[in-house]
């Protein structure tokens, strides 16, 4: 894949901790900022790649995404609220309107023709599996490398979205992880996996034109430890990641009986130690079982997993392979990195 050319909308945040190259590069991608059901028309802060946002819907239910920033005076927007389809900053009463240009300054009532720099800078919003993507430099949506989740609408498949976990790790640490099949046994021996059962069997890793593809057979059992009995003895797991560069991949898990379980890892690098992840997924068994239930155990996994990425060193990802040791179950890591190395992103770190 190439990287779409940059549109300098903007610059990076003065505060912002990425190198300017990766930041660029980054800018360009499209990443989840919210879960659709959290939106409401009391404004909330959203942060991608260090840009603080605003996050909001009209009364017609218009979902919006601009900075948050009045150009006026600086304001959050945030600490505003929604009248009708307008935003109004708290500080001078300014009222933006859908496109982010001022319509009303009530110090003076008379001013028709507003400058147009008081215009807020507007974001794109799409909404894909229960979550609002946007992207910071990218306004063209065809080019987005969107995960394709094709179960989320289909009615023999049940949609499920827990909610959203922060991690105080980089995305690309925390991606990896989910990629990476050899700690299942150590790392997932509480809710899964067997520290007596860590061989990773080998498998094929395959790069495609929107990231790379592996598949993983194994007899380690996806279900929890209290139903470890519905499995099988001889059952093999089939596991399917594909991965959607830089910060998305989709876990696709063969059941019993022709069950399917797709599981979305999306982030958003809220800045470059910093991860909000997404994780919606789908199933078509058990579907009127216990939701709480599958809100608990995905909890746990990514508490599992969460602990590790939080405490790695270096904190980013190292995309010069030489940095770091590696062994065969390790293909799938070392290619994600060397395609984020290939398009231009720091060799030494990324987010």
């Amino acid at each position: 894949m190439n990287a779409i050319p940059v549109l300098n909308l903007f610059t990076q945040p003065q505060c912002s901790s990425f190198d300017a190259n990766d930041w660029n590069i980054l800018a360009q991608h499209w990443y989840p900022v919210a879960r659709t059901q959290d939106v409401s028309e009391q404004p909330q802060q959203v942060q991608l790649l260090d840009v603080k946002m605003a996050l909001y819907k009209t009364e017609s239910g218009k979902i919006h995404l601009v900075r948050d920033i009045c150009p006026h005076r600086g304001v959050p927007l945030t600490k505003g609220w929604v009248k009708g389809e307008e935003i109004i900053c708290p500080y001078h009463g300014l009222h933006y309107n859908g496109e982010g240009k001022c319509v009303k300054i009530p110090a003076q009532p008379e001013l028709t023709q507003i400058s147009d720099r008081f215009s807020l800078t507007k974001f794109p919003v799409v909404e894909k599996y229960g979550l609002i993507w946007t992207s910071l430099f990218n306004r063209d949506v065809s080019k987005a490398n969107f995960p394709d989740l094709d179960t989320w609408d289909s009615e023999e498949h049940q949609s499920i979205l827990p909610p959203f976990v922060d991690i105080a790790g980089s995305s690309g640490r925390q991606l990896e992880g989910f990629i990476d099949v050899a700690h299942f046994a150590w790392v997932h021996n509480q809710s899964f996996a067997d520290r007596e059962n860590p061989k990773v069997q080998k498998y094929s890793t395959v790069r495609t034109d929107y990231g790379l593809h592996t598949e993983y057979v194994s007899d380690v059992s996806n279900y929890p430890h209290g139903l470890q009995h519905l499995a099988p003895d001889d059952f093999l797991w089939k596991r399917t990641f594909d991965v959607y560069p830089p910060f998305s991949a989709i876990l696709t898990i063969d059941f019993p009986e022709n069950g399917l379980l797709k599981i979305l890892n999306a982030c958003c690098p809220v800045s470059h130690n910093k991860t909000r992840l997404f994780v919606p997924l789908t199933r078509n068994f058990d579907t009127t079982g216990d939701l709480q239930a599958v809100y608990d155990f995905n909890a746990q996994i990514f508490a599992e997993d969460q602990d590790m990425v939080e405490s790695q060193k270096p904190e980013e990802l190292p995309l010069d392979i030489s940095m770091e040791a590696h062994f065969e179950a390790d293909r799938s890591s070392t290619t994600y990195r060397r395609i984020l190395a290939e398009w231009g992103l720091s060799k030494r770190y990324t987010v």
